[in-house]
């Protein structure tokens, strides 16, 4: 009898750590937060309690904020033909690669839905409300932040040519060679076009280029490897250096933007 009775209070404290565990701990603008959220997002960032409190209010706060931003249809798909033609793929085939990996078509495009909300809020509330940087900004920037600032000697690449813009659509589309020039080039940083550099740098080993028009052709370019390091000028990065200070003041801007709404929001702590 004893027993049963311990095996019972047992199950019964079993019970109620379950539901502590999956309890709502705060309500922000309505929307709720667990104590098995916050524990997971514990585990998953090594950050102590309160940072991963922090972190989930400012997700709510988020999600609040880009239910009011619209994003129709057409949007979505011009997302998507922009993300196919990047890869160089057809649409039909992005589809049969996400169902390939278990996403629904209807789920991806309502990632997309979110990326692009995300996108508009960000260039809504924070980017336009940056002021253009000073000249003594930016040199003072490249001067604490030089090691940003170090760039591949080298560049390995493939690259893909066509004498026109369709021969190389249809490239993309079908991966059909005939029409286009294919060969391996080793190019020094240096020595290319800033703009084409900054291109170049975002494309990720293995990734390809957008097309990119020089003149009396089409080019596109798979990175292939990037090797060697050499500093940049202030002179010859200072595109870069201002790419970089922008992403510094807009981390800082979104940062204060949501500390301030927090200030104004609606957090009901029901657990501690």
């Amino acid at each position: 009898m004893k027993q049963t009775v311990i095996a019972a209070l047992l199950m019964l404290t079993m019970l109620l750590e379950a539901k502590v565990v999956d309890a709502i701990a705060m309500i922000v603008e309505g929307e709720p937060v667990t104590t098995a959220e916050i524990a997971a997002v514990q585990r998953q960032y090594k950050v102590p309690k309160q940072k991963a409190v922090d972190l989930l209010v400012r997700d709510r706060l988020q999600k609040v904020a880009l239910k009011a931003i619209p994003v129709s249809e057409k949007e979505i798909d011009q997302k998507v033909n922009e993300i196919a033609a990047k890869n160089g793929i057809s649409v039909a085939r992005m589809q049969q690669i996400l169902k390939s990996q278990g996403t629904s078509w209807s789920q991806y495009r309502e990632s997309i839905r979110n990326g692009l909300k995300k996108e508009k809020f960000f260039n809504e509330k924070v980017v336009a409300n940056i002021p253009a940087p000073s000249e003594d900004e930016l040199k003072l920037y490249y001067t604490h932040h030089q090691k940003e600032f170090l760039l591949p000697a080298t560049l390995q690449m493939r690259e893909f040519s066509a004498k026109n813009k369709e021969t190389m659509q249809r490239f993309l589309r079908t991966h059909s060679a005939k029409g286009i020039q294919v060969r391996t080039v080793t190019k020094k940083t240096k020595e290319i076009n800033p703009a084409l550099l900054s291109t170049l740098l975002r494309t990720p080993i293995g990734g390809i280029t957008p097309p990119l028009n020089a003149g009396n052709r089409y080019i596109i370019y798979q990175i292939l490897a990037r090797e060697g390091k050499i500093q940049m000028s202030y002179d010859k990065s200072k595109g870069a250096v201002e790419s970089a200070w922008r992403r510094s003041q807009q981390n800082k801007a979104l940062q204060d933007y949501f500390e301030k709404l927090r200030t104004r929001a609606d957090v009901q702590i029901l657990r501690h």
